[in-house]
């Protein structure tokens, strides 16, 4: 029979505290009459940690791709059980305490994450800069960023899950963001998630912990800005491109003067600036959603589907050639109005406003037409996993019961 749970935790030279951590983990099997296993997903230790385990009786995954997240990718591909449990194996958490993460996922929860600051914190086991900054700074970003208001510990070691349902996620990060990746991508799957009070100890090493201070946190940033295009390109994009259009229409019809700053064709240059590098950048979210789901980073049904079809890539080409011409009139109207100064000295602030103008729309027009043949490729791409998978529903039909 399936066993009903299993406890995973990742190990990397961790002689000192593995044995309690086993201990305390079959205990609570045992104590709460649980059918499970415990899985060590040994990451290349060297200190006599898989001969503990082995003795224990604990099952051993060797894995040798390193890496926090590659140890627990493997580690749960190797579980037997219906749920999981993971959790680091340094004493930090209490494997003899369980059961609210059971009872959570019984009831139908298909992640349940611990929460070290609705339980307690023991004194001496997190860093102050970590407790009361980097940790809260950093799971208020990724709340706001996915909406994942169910969970408030967002590196929280000590979860579960139902097996299933996080395999389903296919989650591809091999170091330290492999936590926040399950959280965000059971997010964006709509899995339901919830949270329960945990307590944190001092965790039991004879040596300082993998984690690294500056330089995780700026992965967990990097990857929350990676993963939600829509607060890195959409929104600054938005931003600047109507800032841009509402300054540049309060400049084109002449200088404006605010007190004693007189504002003029210069700043009229930085604004259209602004809408050029806003409206790229809202391209670019479009282009990154897009190619995030065509690569399973996010899950199917963008809003910007639409622009995947076969039409789009001409509407683009309609777009920015019209945007082109307008464009090259403004440009001409300039010329023209060059030539009747005999093409010697110009009146710069009426003259500058139409070539301002004209490459404006000559760059709009350029980035829409090239936008188009990339939402082409994109076309083609999404034909081609619409075919894959309606090949593998034909022939997943087609074997006899």
């Amino acid at each position: 029979m399936q066993p009903e749970l299993s406890i995973v935790m990742p190990c990397l030279n961790e002689s000192r505290t593995l044995a309690a951590c086993i201990k305390k983990a079959q205990l609570f099997l045992k104590a709460y009459d649980i059918s499970g296993e415990v899985v060590i997903a040994d990451n290349g230790s060297t200190d006599g940690s898989v001969e503990i385990a082995e003795s224990m009786n604990a099952r051993v995954v060797t894995v040798s791709t390193r890496g926090y997240g590659a140890a627990l990718a493997a580690g749960i591909e190797a579980a037997k059980g219906k749920y999981v449990i993971m959790g680091d194996s340094d004493e930090s958490y209490d494997f003899s305490a369980l059961s609210p993460f059971v009872e959570k996922l019984r009831v139908g929860y298909d992640l349940v994450v611990g929460n070290r600051f609705r339980g307690r914190i023991v004194p001496g086991a997190m860093p102050v800069m970590h407790r009361y900054f980097g940790n809260p700074f950093l799971t208020a970003i990724g709340r706001l960023f996915f909406s994942c208001k169910e969970c408030g510990d967002f590196y929280c070691g000590l979860r579960g899950f139902r097996k299933e349902a996080v395999r389903a996620l296919q989650l591809q990060s091999r170091g330290m963001e492999f936590a926040l990746e399950m959280i965000v991508k059971a997010r964006m799957h709509d899995l339901r998630i919830t949270e329960v009070p945990i307590t944190l100890s001092p965790h039991g090493r004879d040596r300082a912990p993998h984690l690294r201070w500056y330089q995780d946190g700026w992965r967990s940033l990097r990857f929350y800005l990676l993963m939600s295009p829509r607060w890195f390109f959409g929104i600054p994009g938005v931003i600047l491109l109507v800032c841009g259009v509402t300054v540049s229409s309060l400049l084109l019809p002449g200088p404006i003067s605010v007190m004693s700053i007189t504002f003029d064709y210069h700043t009229l240059m930085y604004s259209t600036s602004a809408i050029v590098l806003g409206y790229q950048s809202i391209l670019l979210f479009i282009f990154a959603e897009l190619m995030a789901v065509e690569t399973g980073l996010h899950p199917l049904g963008s809003r910007f589907g639409f622009l995947q079809q076969r039409r789009t890539l001409e509407r683009c080409m309609v777009i920015g050639v019209t945007l082109i011409i307008v464009g090259v009139v403004l440009g001409v109207i300039a010329a023209r109005q060059w030539s009747l100064a005999g093409f010697g000295s110009l009146r710069p602030a009426l003259t500058i406003r139409f070539v301002i103008c004209s490459v404006l729309f000559l760059l709009l027009g350029g980035q829409t037409f090239l936008a188009g043949f990339y939402f082409g490729l994109i076309n083609l791409v999404a034909e081609r996993r619409t075919r894959r998978v309606s090949s593998s529903a034909e022939a997943a039909e087609s074997i006899p019961d």
